[in-house]
C-alpha cells in the first residue's frame, strides 16, 4: 500500500494532471472516477490507483452495485495499487474522489486518418481556453455523431483534467487532432470538398438552420470571449449565426456548437444519411 502523500508515484500522477508538458513527454494523462476507468480501453491503461476506502467497499459484501462489480472484474484483470485515504486525497482532484484513479495512454491521429469514411462532419476549434466547453463539446460531438474535433494549437489541452471528466468518457472514442495552422488545415478541408461554416454574429451571416448540411461539413467555433479571428472567418465557406432572442449577445461556445452538431443530425436523421 502507499502510504505517505509524499510518496514519488502521488506526486507522479499530480504532476501529470497539473502539467501539459509533463503529460507531453510521458505521452499518458490521468483519468479519476469509476466511469472514466471502465470505459477506457483496457489495452491503454498503464496503471491503476485504488483508495483503501474504495478498496474496502468493493470487498465489503457479494450485494454491490453493478458497476462496482464491473470495476472489481476490471481490477482484477489489470491489476493495482492500493493507496492509503490521506494519500490518495492527495493525487485526486476531485474534493470528493471516488476512489480510482488511472492513468491512460495518450491517442494520436492523422489528418488522413480523420479524412476517412463517408458524410463527414466536424468541429474545428479556435483558441477555446475553457476545459469545460471543451469536455461538453466533446461529449456532445459523440452523441450528434460528429466524426473529428480539430482543435488550433493555442486551444486548452484536452488531456487538462477537467476536460476529461467533462468528456464523460467521450475522450476515448472521438478522435482529435491540433494543428499548427489552423488556416492551413480549413483550406485543405475545402480542397477535399468540405463545406467549412464559420460561426459569427456578422451582418453576412445566414441563420444557421436556413443552410444543409447534409453533405461533407465542418463547423468553426471561436474563443468564448471575442470570437474567431478575422483570418480563420475568411478562409470559411460561408458564415452562419444562431438566431437569439433577448439581450444576450452570444451563447456559451459548448451551446453554441451543441446547436450546430445537431442541426446537422437533425437533417441527416430526416434524410436517413
Amino acid at each position: 500500500m502507499i502510504t505517505s502523500p509524499g510518496n514519488e508515484k502521488v506526486k507522479y500522477v499530480r504532476e501529470l494532471a497539473a502539467k501539459a508538458k509533463v503529460r507531453k513527454k510521458e505521452g499518458c494523462f490521468v483519468a479519476e472516477g469509476i466511469k472514466m476507468f471502465l470505459e477506457a480501453p483496457e489495452e491503454e491503461i498503464r496503471s491503476v490507483y485504488v483508495s483503501e476506502h474504495l478498496h474496502t467497499l468493493l470487498h465489503s459484501s457479494a450485494d454491490i452495485p453493478k458497476n462496482y462489480k464491473a470495476c472489481l472484474n476490471k481490477l482484477d484483470r489489470l491489476g493495482f495499487e492500493i493507496v492509503s485515504n490521506p494519500a490518495f486525497g492527495r493525487m485526486a482532484e476531485t474534493v470528493t474522489p471516488q476512489g480510482i484513479i488511472s492513468i491512460v495512454s495518450e491517442k494520436k491521429y492523422s489528418l488522413e486518418e480523420l479524412l476517412t469514411g463517408d458524410r463527414k462532419l466536424f468541429v474545428i476549434l479556435e483558441n477555446l481556453q475553457d476545459p469545460g466547453n471543451l469536455g461538453t463539446i466533446l461529449r456532445t460531438a459523440e452523441a450528434a455523431g460528429v466524426g473529428a474535433i480539430i482543435l488550433g494549437n493555442d486551444c486548452v489541452d484536452i488531456y487538462n483534467p477537467k476536460v476529461i471528466r467533462s468528456t464523460m468518457g467521450a475522450i476515448y472514442r472521438v478522435p482529435f487532432l491540433y494543428t499548427d495552422g489552423l488556416s492551413a488545415t480549413i483550406g485543405l478541408l475545402k480542397d477535399r470538398g468540405i463545406r467549412v461554416y464559420a460561426a459569427t454574429l456578422s451582418d453576412r451571416a445566414r441563420e444557421y438552420d436556413g443552410c444543409s448540411y447534409l453533405e461533407d461539413t465542418a463547423f468553426v467555433i471561436g474563443n468564448e470571449g471575442n470570437g474567431l479571428t478575422k483570418e480563420t472567418i475568411s478562409k470559411a465557406s460561408e458564415q452562419v449565426y444562431i438566431p437569439m432572442a433577448g439581450q444576450g449577445e452570444s451563447l456559451n461556445a459548448s451551446m453554441a456548437a451543441g446547436i450546430l452538431m445537431y442541426e446537422a443530425n437533425r437533417q441527416r436523421r430526416r434524410e436517413g444519411i
